[in-house]
């Protein structure tokens, strides 16, 4: 089960093709996080209000505070998601999170340095291609069937769908139409395993493909608001970026942020 499925894919599909199709989704993340950030101006907003709160701050930021600052930001923001106050939030964002961070990781490695049955993966790569996914699916369909704030909190069925909904149901079923081929694949099914091979690549060429009218690109905007935050607050001034969503204070006037990530 915890075998390389590329691997045995690349019997009926070279290995070029796979790695080709790596790279262009690759390239429809960097093209559609640049076009996300030229269309909706993203970029500017974010030097213009750093350069607003340089002009009004009331002490000089250092060399050396803003390394910690941006450390702690990495640390705290960005690697432990310390925006969300609410546990069970948190942890659905870190496994989904992490879960893609390690099927991206292990794909790459897989398509690339192991895709053909004559240069076996070792078993904790192609196991962790596994868990990657799992965990994806863990987190996602948590957050999806229990958290989301239109059905916990107003009672909306959760199955509606709305365009801000796309990067997470394109990462779901990337991650659960892969785990499906891999299994079907793995179990001698010809026929569907190439059904659901057409399936995951569908949906992860959504994934990627659909940067622009999607919430992937703000996986790279997060950060840079979490640290202009912590820079305006230490040198005096207090940025205009709301608190957490689902913070306590926030609760009542932030539920219909709250419902994504």
């Amino acid at each position: 089960m915890f075998g390389n499925p590329f691997a045995a894919l690349s019997i009926s599909i070279p290995p070029a093709i796979m790695q080709a199709y790596v790279i262009v989704m690759a390239l429809l993340v960097v093209a559609g996080t640049l076009f996300d950030i030229v269309h909706k101006r993203s970029a500017t907003y974010f030097f213009d209000n750093w350069r607003r709160f340089k002009g009004k701050a009331e002490r000089p930021v250092g060399a050396g505070e803003m390394v910690s600052l941006a450390v702690q930001t990495a640390i705290v923001d960005v690697m432990a998601s310390g925006e969300f106050c609410n546990a069970r939030r948190r942890v659905t964002h870190l496994l989904t999170m992490y879960g893609f961070i390690i099927y991206v990781v292990t794909t790459i490695m897989l398509v690339f340095a192991y895709a053909t049955p004559a240069t076996p993966a070792p078993p904790a790569v192609a196991a962790l291609w596994y868990v990657g996914m799992l965990m994806v699916c863990l987190g996602g369909y948590w957050f999806w069937f229990f958290i989301r704030v239109d059905v916990a909190a107003e009672g909306n069925s959760p199955f509606r769908f709305v365009r801000a909904d796309l990067f997470i149901v394109a990462l779901l079923l990337s991650a659960t139409f892969g785990l499906i081929w891999a299994w079907a694949q793995a179990s001698g099914s010809a026929l569907w395993s190439y059904v659901f091979l057409a399936l995951y690549l569908i949906a992860t060429t959504v994934l990627f493909g659909s940067i622009p009218w999607s919430k992937f690109s703000h996986m790279f905007f997060k950060p840079a608001a979490a640290l202009e935050k912590r820079v305006a607050e230490a040198n005096g001034t207090m940025s205009n970026l709301p608190p957490p969503a689902d913070a306590p204070s926030n609760f009542g006037g932030g539920l219909k942020h709250a419902r994504h990530y």
